[in-house]
Parts: structure tokens; sequence; C-alpha cells
């Protein structure tokens, strides 16, 4: 049983993203604003987060499935402890094609070398600006851009293949577009620039603070030679240019302007082993609790099936002003981004 499950709109099951911490080291103002997640805030204990062993188990089923790609995503997952170990499972596993992880960057110097030698090949590094201001206010913990470059360029070195994800909000960072894109352009890193987005109900996300593809478009075009490409596949998040005359590429994630609900292949695993079928889920299906209960492999299977087939969310095709704000959301940094 490989083939892929098809949900009620006809999206195939491809990509599984798995949450393996909801910590986090950064208090990003869109994620985790520092307000909501301060010193007392009560994270997923430790007990009940799944193990290494229940998320590979997991893995197997949903590759059964037709899940072909698994991204690690957290909060921030280079705090989760013998996460090589889990990376290097999950790369055993017949049936994965692709493993990546999205992280903040400022761990990488210390683990980035285990992380390559347990197989993993593609990162996806946060980085919103490099002034050391802009930045600095944007993470809510003062740590410098340059910090950052740094090991990002150390990851380079060891072999990764490198994409920075940007998160432009208007008024806030719009300005930044052009110095990152100058920056990542000559170091050959592919920049993807993110949409504000209204993932959990934490973040003060309004229609007025988003950046759209087309405005930040035509902002590159006056500096750069773009030439669209092709989607490498059913499902692609990204909407990708090469500079002209050029290997180097920007991409942007239109999640707002541009919906790609009609293409979504994603399945999501939160750190405590509930399963959401969107980034704007409001309510996930408990599988840490019957794994543990004693069910067995082809009834987990049944429940992951009937979730998928039953699925029907296509939130950014839908989104309103009031859904976004009064609409109850899993936050970004327990479901991942």
């Amino acid at each position: 049983m490989n083939a892929s499950i098809r949900d009620r709109l006809d999206r195939p099951m491809r990509d599984l993203r798995i949450s393996v911490t909801d910590r986090c080291n950064f208090r990003c103002t869109y994620c985790m604003p520092k307000e909501m997640f301060g010193n007392g805030y009560a994270f997923v204990p430790k007990e009940e987060l799944l193990s290494n062993d229940e998320m590979i188990r997991l893995v197997r089923l949903f590759v059964r499935l037709g899940v072909k790609k698994i991204r690690l995503t957290g909060g921030e997952p280079l705090l989760r402890t013998k996460l090589n170990e889990l990376i290097e499972q999950i790369a055993a596993v017949d049936g994965v094609e692709d493993i990546a992880l999205t992280t903040n960057g400022l761990l990488l110097r210390q683990y980035g070398k285990g992380l390559y030698d347990a197989g993993l090949r593609r990162l996806n590094i946060s980085l919103d600006a490099l002034t050391p201001d802009v930045f600095g206010r944007m993470n809510g913990r003062g740590i410098d851009p340059a910090r950052i470059l740094d090991h990002i360029d150390f990851a380079a070195q060891l072999g990764f293949d490198i994409k920075v994800n940007m998160v432009v909000q208007k008024g806030v960072n719009d300005a930044e577009i052009i110095p990152m894109a100058d920056y990542c352009k000559e170091q050959k890193w592919t920049l993807r620039l993110i949409e504000f987005m209204d993932v959990g109900n934490d973040n003060g996300w309004s229609h007025e603070r988003v950046t759209t593809k087309r405005e930040m478009l035509q902002l590159l075009m006056q500096e750069y030679e773009l030439e669209p490409e092709e989607p490498e596949r059913f499902g692609e998040v990204a909407q990708y240019y090469r500079y002209r005359q050029s290997q180097a590429r920007i991409g942007f994630i239109a999640s707002v302007s541009e919906p790609f609900c009609s293409s979504c292949t994603r399945m999501r695993l939160s750190s405590e082993g509930k399963l959401y079928t969107c980034l704007f889920a409001s309510n996930g299906f408990d599988l840490r609790n019957m794994m543990r209960g004693g069910s067995t492999n082809e009834e987990l299977l049944e429940a992951i099936k009937k979730v998928w087939l039953q699925r029907t969310d296509r939130y950014s095709d839908e989104r309103t002003e009031y859904a976004a704000k009064e609409r109850k959301k899993i936050g970004m940094s327990y479901i991942g981004g």
C-alpha cells in the first residue's frame, strides 16, 4: 500500500510535517510573541511528547499511505534531544524520498555536522532582516543577524542545500527585501519571501500588514530581471523565479493573496501526537493515545486514512478578516510552520 490516498477535494497525501517540539529559543512576533509566551508559559511536558520510536512507527505508516517527503519543524527542532538519531531512522525508512528541516539557525554550529552525518541534506533557515535592530525586534530576543548568517555559512560549507525563509510584514521589514535578495543572490542561497499569515490567534494579523507577492515581485523587478520557473511537482508551495544569467533563485509563498489550497498535499503531526490537516486547523486527531492504548498498526492506518479521506480544508481560499481574528486556530509554534 503505497499509492497516495485522496481527500474529498481529490488531493493526495504526499508530505508529512512533524513538529518535534513546541519549545523555541526565539520569540518571533509573528509566531511566539513574548507577551503571550513568557517565562512561565506551560509547554508540553516531556512525557507527553512522542518518543523517537513512536514517531518512526507513524512515519512508516504514513509512507504506506503515500507520503514521500518528511519535514521536521518545531518550535525550534534543534532543541529536541536525540534529533540526529530520529533523522537517521527516518532516512532508513524505505519509501522516504526526501527529509528537510526548518530551523532558526541559532544552534547550527553546535549541531549541524551531526545532522549532516545523520543523513539530512536540506535546511530551511528563518531570517527576516539584515538590519540588527529590525531583526532583533522581530525575533524577540535581540539576536543579531550576523550570528545567523555565520551559522548559515557554516551549514552551507558542510554541504547542506540552503533555503532562507523571510516572513514579510508591511511597515516592519518590507524595506529589507532588496538587501536580503542581494545577499542571498550573492551567496547563491534561495530566498523565499513569505506573506504574513494569520497562523494562530496571537500575532495581530490583518490584511493591512500583508505585503503581497505581487507587491514584492514588482519591487524586485525594478532591480533584477527575473524569469518564472515551472513548479517541480504537484503541491509545490513556493512560486520560484530565477535571476537572469544566474543560477540563483528567489521564491514566494503567497498563502494570503494567491492561496494554494487546491494542491495542498500536507498532513501535520504535533510533537504530542495530534494529527492536523491544515496549518490553520482548530482541532487535531490524537494518535498518541491510540498508540499508548495498544492500537495495532492496522488500526492506526485506518484512523489516519479516515482523517485524510474526510478532509475538506481550504481555509486560505475562504479567509476573511473576521475568520482570521475570531476563528480559534492552533499556534504555529505548536503545529510547525
